[in-house]
C-alpha cells in the first residue's frame, strides 16, 4: 500500500460525508436561512458575527490541538488500517455529526451552550452534573496543552544550548498576539471584504512570521508556562473580536499551509507505507479496544470539540446556511491532518517498526522535508515555520479552552429557573473570578505532570462526546426532529470510555498493591477518573430516562427552533 491511494480514498470517503451524509442531516432536522442568528440577534461582547470563512477558521484552530497528530501517530503501533477506518468511519458518523450538531442544537437555541440545552430538556441536575464534568475537563486540557506548548517554545537544551526553531517559534506566536489585535481592528472598523481580508491576513502572516524568524525570544520552559497562562487570562474575557477571532483567522493560514504541504508532499512523493495493515489485536500489554478508540480522538470524534462549537462558534454564525460548513466541514479537514500525519509515520517506520522520537517531531521532520525537498525552502527556516505551526495547533486551543472554562463555571453558578443566586453564585459567576478559579485549577493540574494528565484527558475527552451525542438525542426528539442516527454513536462511545476510565482506576489499585504509587500521579487519576466516572453515569442516567419518555410531536419544530 502507499500513500497516495490511501489520501485518495479517504478524499472520496469525506467527501461523500460532507456532500451526502452532512446534506441529509441538514434536510432533515432542517434550517432556515431567514432566520436571525443569535450573533446577530445579541451582538456584542461573546457574540460576533462574521463571515462563514472567519468561523470556519476559529471553529477549526480551535479544535485542531495536538491530537490530530498525536493520535493517529500512537495508534499506528496496532497497524495502519485499524487507523485509517476508526478516522474515516469515526469522522463521518461520529464526530462531524456531533460537531454540526452541537452547533445546531445552540444557534437554534439562541447561542445556549450545551449545558443549558441540557437543562431545558433533561433538567437542572442533569444541566449541572455536565457542566461541572465539563470544567472539569477544560481544566484537563489546560494542564495538558500548556505544558505541551511551554516545552515547544523552550529556547535551551539541557546542557544550556540555544534551540533556534524553538525560540523562533515563540517569537511569531508572541507577535501574532500582537497582530491579531491590529488586524481585528481593521476588521471592526475598516469591515473588509472577503478578498481584502485574504489579503491582509495572508500578508499579515508573512510579516509576523518573517519577524519572529528574524528576532528570535530565548527563554525556557517554566517561563513561557506563565506566558501562556496570563495570554489565556486575556482571552477568556475580552470580546472575541479583539483577539480570538482575529487570532484564528490569521492562525488558519499556518494550519491549513501546513495540511497542504503535507497532502501536495504524499501526492508527489507518493511513500510507501512501511508497516502492516493490522500488528494484532494486542500490542505492548495494550488492547486495541478501547485503546485506539481513545488514543485517536481528534481526527474521529472529539467531545472537546462540541464546546467550541455550543459556547464560541455558535455565537459568530451569521446565517444558519454556514452550519453544516463550519461545524462538520471542520471536522472532516482536520480528518485529513490527521491521516497524513498516519502517512508520514508509517512511511518513516522501518519494517514495520515505527521511528523513535515524539509524534510531533515525526510529523514535523516529514512535513519540513517535503518543503526543503519540493519547494527549496531552506532546512532552518522550514523547521521554524513547522514549529509554529506545531505550536499553533495547541495555543489555538488553549486559548479556547480558557473562555470555554469561564462559561462553564459562570453557567454552573446559574440557579434552578425561579431561584436566587447565593453569595457564592454571585462571587464565582463574575467573569473575572470563574476565570481565575479556571486557570488556578488547571495550573494545580498541570504542575501534578503531563504525564498524569495526558490518559485522563483522552478518556475523558470521548467520554464528553458520548455525553454531547446523548444530550443532542434528547434535545432533537424533545423538538420533533429525527434524532436516531446518534444512537449507536452515544452508545458506542459511552462502553469505550467507561471501559477505559475502569482499566485505569484498576491500574492505580494494582500500583498500590505493588507497591509503587506515587499520590502526584496515581492519586490525581483515581480522584479524577472516579470523579468523572460517577459524573458521566449521572448525566447519562437522566438523558436516558428523558430519551424513555413519550414526546408529543412539537409543530413547526424544525422552523421555529
Amino acid at each position: 500500500m502507499n500513500g497516495l491511494t490511501i489520501l485518495l480514498i479517504s478524499f472520496v470517503a469525506l467527501g461523500l460525508g460532507f456532500f451526502v451524509y452532512a446534506k441529509w442531516l441538514e434536510r432533515t432536522w432542517g434550517i432556515d436561512p431567514n432566520r436571525k442568528t443569535p450573533a446577530v440577534e445579541f451582538e456584542g461582547g461573546d457574540f460576533a458575527p462574521a463571515s462563514k470563512w472567519t468561523v470556519f477558521a476559529h471553529q477549526f484552530t480551535s479544535i485542531t490541538g495536538a491530537g490530530p497528530v498525536t493520535g493517529p501517530i500512537i495508534a499506528a503501533m496496532f497497524g495502519w488500517l485499524p487507523a485509517l477506518l476508526w478516522m474515516l468511519v469515526g469522522c463521518i458518523f461520529f464526530g462531524a455529526v456531533q460537531d454540526f450538531g452541537a452547533l445546531y442544537a445552540s444557534v437554534k437555541s439562541k447561542g445556549k451552550s450545551i449545558g443549558s440545552i441540557i437543562e431545558d430538556y433533561v433538567g437542572h441536575t442533569g444541566k449541572q452534573l455536565f457542566l461541572f464534568f465539563c470544567w472539569l475537563f477544560t481544566m484537563l486540557i489546560i494542564a495538558a496543552f500548556v505544558d505541551m506548548v511551554a516545552k515547544t517554545f523552550n529556547g535551551f537544551t539541557p546542557d544550556g544550548r540555544e534551540i533556534v526553531p524553538s525560540a523562533a517559534a515563540a517569537s511569531i506566536s508572541m507577535i501574532y498576539m500582537v497582530g491579531a489585535v491590529v488586524f481585528g481592528l481593521f476588521m471592526k472598523f475598516v469591515k473588509p471584504g472577503a478578498l481584502l481580508q485574504l489579503v491582509v491576513g495572508l500578508a499579515f502572516c508573512v510579516a509576523m512570521v518573517a519577524l519572529g524568524i528574524m528576532f528570535p525570544i530565548y527563554a525556557g520552559a517554566d517561563t513561557w508556562r506563565y506566558v501562556v497562562f496570563v495570554y489565556m487570562f486575556f482571552a477568556a474575557l475580552i470580546p472575541m473580536w479583539i483577539l480570538k477571532q482575529p487570532r484564528d483567522y490569521l492562525s488558519s493560514f499556518l494550519l491549513v499551509g501546513m495540511i497542504v504541504a503535507a497532502v501536495v508532499g504524499v501526492f508527489i512523493t507518493n511513500p510507501t507505507i512501511n508497516m502492516p495493515a493490522v500488528v494484532g489485536f494486542e500490542v505492548h500489554n495494550l488492547d486495541l479496544f478501547p485503546m485506539l478508540f481513545v488514543t485517536i480522538a481528534c481526527g474521529a470524534v472529539s467531545g472537546f470539540h462540541s464546546l467550541v462549537s455550543s459556547n464560541t462558534s455558535s455565537k459568530m454564525i451569521s446565517n444558519e446556511r454556514d452550519m453544516r460548513f463550519v461545524g462538520y466541514g471542520a471536522m472532516c479537514l482536520e480528518s485529513v491532518l490527521g491521516i497524513t500525519a498516519l502517512i508520514a509515520v508509517c512511511a518513516a517506520a522501518t519494517n514495520g517498526v515505527l521511528p523513535k522520537g515524539t509524534p510531533f517531531q515525526t510529523f514535523s521532520g516529514s512535513v519540513s522535508g517535503f518543503l526543503t525537498q519540493l519547494f527549496g525552502v531552506p532546512n532552518g527556516i522550514a523547521a521554524c515555520i513547522l514549529t509554529m505551526c506545531v505550536s499553533a495547533l495547541a495555543l489555538t486551543t488553549v486559548d479556547a479552552v480558557a473562555r470555554i472554562g469561564r462559561l462553564s463555571l459562570q453557567e454552573f453558578c446559574n440557579p434552578a429557573e425561579g431561584k436566587e443566586k447565593n453569595a457564592a453564585q454571585k462571587f464565582f459567576s463574575q467573569p473575572l473570578v470563574a476565570t481565575i478559579v479556571t486557570l488556578a485549577g488547571g495550573y494545580v493540574i498541570c504542575m501534578a505532570g503531563y504525564m498524569s494528565v495526558w490518559p485522563l484527558f483522552g478518556s475523558a475527552n470521548q467520554l464528553l462526546s458520548a455525553l454531547v451525542l446523548t444530550g443532542l438525542a434528547v434535545y432533537l426528539r424533545a423538538t420533533g426532529r429525527k434524532g436516531w442516527m446518534l444512537y449507536v454513536p452515544m452508545t458506542f462511545m459511552f462502553v469505550v470510555t467507561m471501559t477505559a476510565l475502569i482499566q485505569s482506576v484498576i491500574k492505580v489499585f494494582v500500583s498500590i498493591s505493588n507497591g509503587t504509587f506515587v499520590f502526584l500521579v496515581g492519586g490525581v487519576q483515581l480522584i479524577v477518573a472516579t470523579a468523572l466516572i460517577c459524573l458521566a453515569a449521572l448525566v447519562a442516567y437522566h438523558c436516558v430516562m428523558k430519551l424513555r419518555e413519550p414526546v408529543a410531536p412539537v409543530a413547526g419544530a424544525k422552523a421555529a427552533g
